[in-house]
């Protein structure tokens, strides 16, 4: 596992085989406040930042799976469908593959 500082759609993956997208959830419908390692990312990710640059770099790189984070009941977040879903209690990831 490395760790890059770096703009994110910039970045070229050229031999990965997955890239596992984990977007901020941007509501929250209860009141309860995030933990506190969660809120700093949060502050780090800043209000309001969209997906979509995001989405758009990840379906450019050669790699052969793309899988998305998502909350339960949110909708896709990407043009196409995923190749399937794998639901949790409070979450889901939407699998692509190419």
């Amino acid at each position: 596992l490395s760790i890059l500082r770096c703009d994110s759609t910039t970045f070229k993956a050229d031999s990965d085989q997955v890239i596992y997208l984990d977007p901020m959830f941007e509501d929250r419908k209860g009141s309860a406040a995030a933990k506190k390692d969660l809120s700093v990312l949060q502050a780090l990710h800043g209000a309001g930042a969209g997906h979509e640059e995001l989405v758009a770099w990840a379906f450019s790189q050669p790699v052969a799976r793309i899988v998305v984070k998502r909350p339960l009941k949110a909708d896709v977040i990407t043009k196409g469908s995923p190749a399937h879903v794998l639901r949790g209690k409070s979450i889901r990831f939407d699998v692509y593959s190419r």
